[in-house]
């Protein structure tokens, strides 16, 4: 059995940890909970700091259980937050539950072993709960000062706070004392910005149940720069690939800075302590050749989206960086099209004009305008500097509609790095 809390220091994923956790874990299997928030209807790599200390806790021999808010997502919690968050219908939420157990399935091993994983929705026990009966039998054990002196609270006191958000550190420590109870949960986890509400838990259970209990945080991930992770200039970085592309999840590790990824590489990996190191090891002597950002951008890629979708996410960049075929492009589809090449210049040409077809140096001068005249087209064509969909042409190439990609698409390609896609509509 590993040392779940030794795994956690050596990778820099342990922040807070209450005393005795350590030995607990050391003298027996535990079961251990984290929670995760139904506001849309995909986890994204920021909850993935989350789901990997579960991995983490799992491989150490010990039991995972991911408790989805049902009810929490019904409140709102207000760790973090600036302002009070918009609350989400019933059947909004029910709907996010459903698809973020989908792709928790993909991390944690949910089979029949004494350490297998379950999946909890804190919903099923406060639906019944009324409200007199919670006020009465659970808030009477933890007073307000001691929720005022939480930071979650704290922070907002100057912009203000709903009773909802308020009560959401108690609605939290109730999940605890219930898993506990239910369960014999031991242990909650989450990122440092929970300490409050899990601390929370462990009061309400030392004082309603007599019991003991644990907590333990990992730390907020920022980048080298400062900047939020888990976030590109489109928005989020999500594991649902309608929202976000296996491509365009696997070029945001691949284009990771240096210094961030031998951060990420301790945390997102599943490599042992001396395969990382060595790894490091090898990108610091040969910095270019980004051995650390092509190891992590594969195995998590592979691991969220499936080996042959990282194999079609590698073939894409290739696409553009490397010397792919007309077949690897033709593979590829709309959406990772045009992910490979958001940027690139675009023209329309009117999809009736291929019937007759197009010849090369009226499709880019006249149709297109990529070169300012047929001359300089035709110089370029002459000298063998013009492929469509990566196939060199000469001067008797007539673009047609068997030239379409997706039914629509023509990628033109005017040298080696200089590209324009044309849209016929």
């Amino acid at each position: 059995m590993k040392n779940f809390v030794d795994e956690l220091r050596w990778r820099g994923m342990l922040h807070d940890i209450m005393p005795g956790t350590e030995e607990l874990l050391n003298k027996e299997m535990v079961s251990g909970y984290i929670g995760f928030d139904p506001t849309a209807d995909s986890l994204g790599v920021g909850n993935m700091v989350q789901i990997m200390t579960l991995v983490h806790f799992q491989r150490a021999g010990h039991k995972p259980y991911a408790l989805v808010g049902g009810a929490t997502g019904r409140v709102g919690d207000p760790s973090g937050k600036s302002q009070e968050r918009n609350l989400l219908s019933p059947e909004e939420i029910n709907y996010n539950l459903e698809r973020q157990k989908a792709q928790l399935e993909k991390f944690l091993d949910f089979g029949n072993q004494p350490n297998s994983a379950e999946i909890v929705n804190n919903y099923d026990w406060f639906k019944d709960f009324y409200f007199l009966d919670f006020i009465r039998d659970t808030g009477k054990h933890i007073s307000v000062n001691y929720m005022m002196a939480k930071d979650s609270v704290k922070n907002r006191l100057e912009s203000g706070m709903s009773f909802t958000e308020f009560t959401y550190q108690l609605i939290q420590g109730y999940d605890f004392y219930h898993l506990h109870q239910a369960h014999q949960v031991k242990l909650q986890m989450g990122g440092s910005d929970q300490w409050g509400n899990i601390t929370t838990g462990t009061e309400l259970i030392r004082r309603k149940g007599a019991g003991e209990a644990f907590a333990l945080t990992t730390p907020l991930i920022k980048k080298a720069d400062g900047t939020k992770f888990g976030k590109s200039e489109k928005g989020n970085i999500w594991l649902d690939p309608e929202k976000t592309s296996p491509y365009e999840f696997y070029q945001f590790w691949l284009n990771a800075a240096d210094a961030d990824c031998q951060t990420y590489i301790k945390i997102f990996s599943l490599k042992d302590q001396n395969e990382i190191e060595t790894l490091i090891a090898e990108h610091q002597q040969e910095p270019h050749l980004r051995k650390l950002q092509k190891a992590l951008a594969e195995e998590i890629t592979e691991r969220v989206h499936g080996k042959n979708e990282l194999e079609n996410a590698i073939e894409a960049s290739n696409i553009l960086f490397g010397n792919a075929t007309e077949e690897a492009l033709r593979k590829l589809n709309e959406k990772t099209l045009l992910a490979v090449f958001a940027g690139v210049p675009q023209h329309e040409v009117n999809t009736q004009k291929l019937k007759e077809g197009i010849p090369i140096v009226e499709f880019l001068a006249e149709e297109t305008a990529i070169f300012p005249s047929k001359g300089e087209a035709r110089k370029m064509v002459q000298g063998n500097g013009i492929s469509i969909n990566k196939s060199k042409v000469g001067m008797d190439k007539v673009v047609t509609e068997e030239d379409l990609i997706n039914r629509k698409y023509v990628l033109t390609q005017r040298g080696k790095r200089n590209y324009f896609l044309i849209l016929f509509n």
